[in-house]
Order: C-alpha cells, then sequence, then structure tokens
C-alpha cells in the first residue's frame, strides 16, 4: 500500500537552475562540441547550451559536486563530489549525449580533489581528499579500478591536482603542496610508477596544471604568483616566471594558446594574456572574484572565466573584452518574493545585497549591494513601487525597484536585528519582526516613516509574518514555539497558537479562515484564525525543519521546503504530497508559488535559485 502511495507522486520538472559553484577548481568547462558549458550547482551538473541558454541537469550526487570533467571525444562526463568523514565519495561517470549515469565509482573516502579523462578516454583518474590521499587509474569502458597508489610522498604535502597527458593514455602528473609527480601506467602488471620532478631549489604550492598539446611541457601555476615550465621526458623545470612582478595572490588557471602564449588567471581576479617567453602581461582584465576556471570555447575567438563570486564571463580573444553571462548568490539566500501579480520579476535576498530576475530567462535584472550586511527578508509593496528589506544591523531599508536607488532607511527599527518584514495592501504601513521578538507597526508616508505601534508577545525570534487582506489583521510565527493572531487596527492580540515547535513559517488559507504553520517539528499544522485550535496535523518531512511554505491563490495546494532538501507540492484539502522536486544540495530557506501558478521558485543555503515549473495535471 505504501508503496503504491510512493508511485503516486509525480517529479516536479526542473525549468532552470540559477547558479554557479565558483569554488571548484576547472569547475566550469566547455564541451569538445563547442556549444555547451559544463558546471557544478550544489549535488547538480548543470549542461547549458550556450546559444538557447537552455539547460539540462545530471543528478545523481548525494552531495556537493568537488569536481567536473568531459573526456576529449566529448562523450563521456565524469564528476565527483564532497562526503562525510569516513564514508565513500561517489564518482559519477555519465553518457554526454544521452544524459545518463553509466556507472558509479566508489573507492575513495571523504572528496573527490580533481578527475582526468586520458588521452583517448581510455582511462579515468580520480584524486582523492587529504582524508584519502590516493589516485586511483579506472578502466573507462569496463567501469573497474585498474590501479591504486598514494598520491604524494611521506616528504611531501597533499596532491590536489590531476591532468593526463596530451597524446599517451598511460602518463598523467599529479601536482599539490610541494610536489610534482609525474606518473606512467604499467597495465600488464596493474600498476602505477611516479617520478618526483625536479625543480631544483624552487619550492612551490601547485595551484593549477596545464600540458601542451604536443605533450613536450606542461605548465604549473602556483600559490606564489609565478608559472613553471617542466619536460615531461626529462621529468624537469626548465624555466620559470615572471622573475620580478609575480601575479597577486597566485595563479589559479591557466590556457595555453597555439602561439605560445598563456592566458592567466589570479586570485585578485585578473586574467591576462602573457607572452610565452617570459609571462610579460601584454593584454589584460578585471573580473569579480578570484579566477577558479579558464576554458576554450573556440581558440582564436572565445573563452570563459569562472570565478569564486560565482561569476562566469564570456572573454573575446582579439579584443580581450569581457562580458559576464552568468551571475548568482555567492552565499546562502534566504528569501524570495514575486511583486503582486506578476509571475515574471522575482526578488531575492543574501548576504551584502539583493536582486532582481527575469523568471522566462532567470537572468539578473537589477543589484542592489549593502557591503557586509545580511538581508534576512523581503517584500514589494502592493503598488510594486518599493523593495522594502530587512537586515541584520536593525534597520529596514527601501529601495526603488528599477533603479535600485535607497528610497528611506529606518534605523534601529529593532534592537536584534529585523528578521521578517510585511507591508499592506494599502502600501501605508510595514509589520517587521526583530531578533528580541518584538513586532512593530510602521507607518509610512511620503515623507516621512515612523514608529506607529509595538506588539509585544513572542520571547523570541519573529521568523514569519502574514498580512490579512483587509489590512485588519496580521499572523506572526516565531522560534519560541508561538503563532499570534493580531488586530494591527486596535493594536491588540486577538490568538495565541502553541506548539512545542521553533516556528519557522505561516500562511493564510485565502478565504482566511484558517492558517497553516510548520517549523523544526517537521509537521504541517492547520489552525482555526476564529479560536487558535488545531483542525489538523500532517508529518510534513522524514528528516528536518521546514522552513518555508506558500499557498495558492485558490487554497487548493500548497509548497514546502526544507532541511530535507526536497520541494514539495501538497493538496490542502486532501493534506497528501502530489510532487517533489529534487535538486537542491543544501537547507531550502524559502518557496514561493509565482502569481498565475506557472512556476514554483525555491532558494536555499546553497546559494542556488531553482525554477520549478508548475504541474499541470495534478
Amino acid at each position: 500500500m505504501a508503496a503504491a502511495a510512493v508511485a503516486e507522486v509525480g517529479q516536479l520538472e526542473l525549468r532552470a537552475a540559477i547558479g554557479f559553484n565558483g569554488h571548484v577548481p576547472c569547475g566550469l568547462t566547455c564541451h569538445p562540441d563547442k556549444e555547451h558549458i559544463l558546471y557544478p550547482l550544489g549535488c547538480t551538473v548543470v549542461i547549458q547550451e550556450l546559444d538557447s541558454k537552455k539547460q539540462t541537469f545530471l543528478r545523481g550526487h548525494t552531495n556537493n559536486v568537488s569536481c567536473v570533467v568531459v573526456s576529449r571525444n566529448g562523450l563521456y562526463v565524469a564528476s565527483g563530489q564532497v562526503t562525510s568523514m569516513g564514508f565513500k565519495a561517489d564518482i559519477i561517470l555519465w553518457d554526454f549525449q544521452r544524459r545518463e549515469l553509466l556507472a558509479r565509482l566508489s573507492l575513495h573516502e571523504g572528496k573527490i580533489e580533481g578527475l582526468a579523462f586520458s588521452a583517448n578516454s581510455l582511462y579515468l583518474l580520480s584524486l582523492g581528499g587529504q582524508d584519502d590521499g590516493s589516485v586511483v587509474v579506472w578502466h573507462v569502458d569496463k567501469r573497474e579500478a585498474v590501479c591504486r597508489s598514494p598520491a604524494s610522498g611521506g616528504s611531501t604535502g597533499n596532491a590536489t591536482i590531476v591532468v593526463c597527458s596530451s597524446r599517451r593514455d598511460g602518463m598523467f602528473i599529479t601536482a599539490g603542496n610541494g610536489t610534482i609527480r609525474e606518473w606512467e601506467v604499467d597495465l600488464a602488471n596493474r600498476r602505477i610508477h611516479p617520478t618526483e620532478c625536479r625543480t631544483g631549489h624552487v619550492r612551490r604550492v601547485s595551484m593549477c596544471v596545464k600540458v601542451a598539446d604536443d605533450d613536450n611541457y606542461f605548465y604549473v601555476g602556483t600559490s606564489s604568483g609565478d608559472v613553471l615550465k617542466l619536460n615531461t621526458n626529462e621529468k624537469l623545470m626548465t624555466d620559470y616566471g615572471p622573475h620580478k612582478k609575480k601575479f597577486s595572490l597566485g595563479v589559479t588557471a591557466l590556457l595555453l594558446l597555439k602561439t605560445g602564449d598563456v592566458i592567466v588567471g589570479t586570485g585578485g581576479g585578473i586574467v591576462a594574456l602573457c607572452r610565452g617567453s617570459d609571462y610579460k602581461v601584454m593584454k589584460k582584465i578585471q573580473v569579480q572574484g578570484a579566477v577558479t576556471s579558464l576554458t576554450h570555447r573556440d581558440e582564436g575567438h572565445q573563452f570563459f572565466v569562472g570565478t569564486k563570486e560565482c561569476q562566469i564571463y564570456q572573454v573575446n580573444y582579439t579584443a580581450f573584452t569581457e562580458e559576464l553571462i552568468a551571475a548568482c548568490h555567492t552565499e546562502a539566500v534566504h528569501d524570495i518574493v514575486f511583486p503582486s501579480g506578476i509571475s515574471d520579476l522575482f526578488v531575492t535576498c543574501s548576504k551584502n545585497d539583493i536582486r532582481v530576475w527575469h523568471t522566462p530567462e532567470s537572468r539578473e535584472l537589477l543589484r542592489i549591494v549593502v557591503p557586509n550586511m545580511i538581508c534576512h527578508a523581503i517584500d514589494v509593496t502592493r503598488d510594486g513601487k518599493s523593495i522594502i528589506s530587512a537586515w541584520n544591523d536593525g534597520n529596514i531599508r527601501a529601495f526603488l525597484p528599477q533603479s535600485g536607488q535607497p528610497m528611506y532607511e529606518i534605523n534601529h527599527a529593532h534592537s536584534l536585528g529585523v528578521t521578517a518584514i510585511a507591508t499592506t495592501s494599502d502600501c501605508k504601513r510595514i509589520i517587521s519582526g526583530g531578533g528580541e521578538g518584538q513586532v512593530r507597526v510602521w507607518e509610512i508616508h511620503e515623507r516621512i516613516h515612523k514608529l506607529g505601534e509595538i506588539l509585544k508577545g513572542h520571547v523570541s525570534a519573529v521568523s514569519c509574518i502574514k498580512i490579512k487582506k483587509d489590512d485588519q489583521e496580521c499572523v506572526t510565527a516565531s522560534l519560541d514555539g508561538t503563532c499570534i493572531i493580531w488586530d494591527i487596527v486596535r493594536c491588540i492580540r486577538k490568538q495565541t497558537i502553541l506548539a512545542t515547535t521553533l516556528f519557522k513559517c505561516v500562511c493564510y488559507h485565502p478565504e482566511e479562515y484558517q492558517i497553516i504553520t510548520s517549523g523544526t517539528n517537521k509537521r504541517i499544522g492547520y489552525w482555526e484564525v476564529f479560536d487558535g485550535s488545531m483542525i489538523r496535523e500532517l508529518e510534513g518531512s522524514a528528516s528536518g525543519s521546514i522552513n518555508g511554505m506558500d499557498i495558492t491563490s485558490d487554497g487548493a495546494y500548497f509548497v514546502t521546503g526544507g532541511d530535507d532538501h526536497l520541494v514539495k507540492l501538497w493538496n490542502y484539502n486532501e493534506g497528501a504530497v502530489t510532487h517533489v522536486g529534487v535538486g537542491h544540495s543544501g537547507n531550502i530557506s524559502r518557496l514561493k508559488i509565482c502569481p498565475g501558478n506557472k512556476y514554483i521558485v525555491s532558494v536555499g543555503a546553497d546559494g542556488a535559485i531553482l525554477v520549478w515549473k508548475y504541474p499541470e495535471s495534478r
């Protein structure tokens, strides 16, 4: 019976993923067909068509993806992940054309540090993280391990990079802290033989490695800001540079050109075209954040840059000018809101910024930056003329939605930060909740804003505020285990709802005679507004708190999301899950159904914004 019930639950279709994990070294990679780029986002590998921006997703990892690599022939994709210490970390081998999982390879523990396909895609090389410290050669066709060996010697540091020869299947290189090794695969004896490369008196921490197309030399970018050139046959460093003006914050990515020149990406966000002989900078651009990926699309035309600020740039070779083609939040996203009656725009907030997005194209339209502050919650006034935001410094800030210019600021609105916010439909009042538990009513006029009333009832942070359509009443949820229904005209408490939970979210049913709540007890409660009595309670999640919920305009369905990383669509009357969305790798903080029921947008701790197609036949 239970199996039949589970089988009836549909899958939510992921329409778009806004995000890019720029912290993964060489995470952004261009497919050999020059029509797609691949990059990690949480526990998903995103494949995006460059021209149409259409996305498809490789999903199979149980935790954050730590490396992505494409075979030279373009047939295979391999991705590795992070896992808890002592547990096996999976490598997944994918069929690129069919977007299918071919094999799950498990030998390493803790983390997959690096992956590389051999020149003719015969072998896949994998490097374990600090807790594992081994390198494994996998046979791609047989989907089995050929041999395994410690990646670095006892006297050297950890290896963090693995790259393959450009011509030979049986040769690869590992590098890391004070170690650069060249390996030969002995297939007959199922062994790999390492040789430590000689660098003379030069001791460096390697940050990236690139092998020349002719296989005679390879180049190592270092944390000291220089590039080492080593001969693959002699296993000897032949040159290094620049000698005088080194690159700031290390050489974090390299790209070798057929002309002999080198493109260098640095920890300081510089992308420089350098002369191959002495690394003299000929052209350079500045991007936002440390460069973690450089990848060719078509040599002579363009290449792509990925940064730690989770931005993707397209750079033209000849003009050497950059164009930002993808950007997203770099930290956890705390809230999401659609303007009243508009489904094509939505607003999100995070640490340092608020961003406005175009839903159909998943494109950033506006960024409002407030440095070193965390925005906990946002709302858009019903007339669409201002974005109201709640910040951890205790201030409420209002911005113009077209330009992002500040409108006004309410200083010291709450003593322990503003944690929740909502605006009335007449746009004349703001209801705010603070970390200290107070609910405050602010009167907003054209030139003046003042405190109207303080509502005291909660003893811990207010997590969510919802206002009735007639602006007469609101409900506030708090981490103290209470939800309070307030009369915001007479400013008195009408009802108090108590439960053994930290309430995270609350919603009015559109007919406003019931509310639904949820929180850390993983249960969804239905309550009467009239007397605060419980109507029913549902098991909302198998593991972890429910942090966000939203209800459709007709009240027939609602969505929830939380620490189980799942987006769930529920039938309101039946109290049953109809669809589940799998895609987040971190806790979901908030989610919204857009006006008109076209999309569900969920945001979370992994910094991802996922846009789901609202199911048509339910």
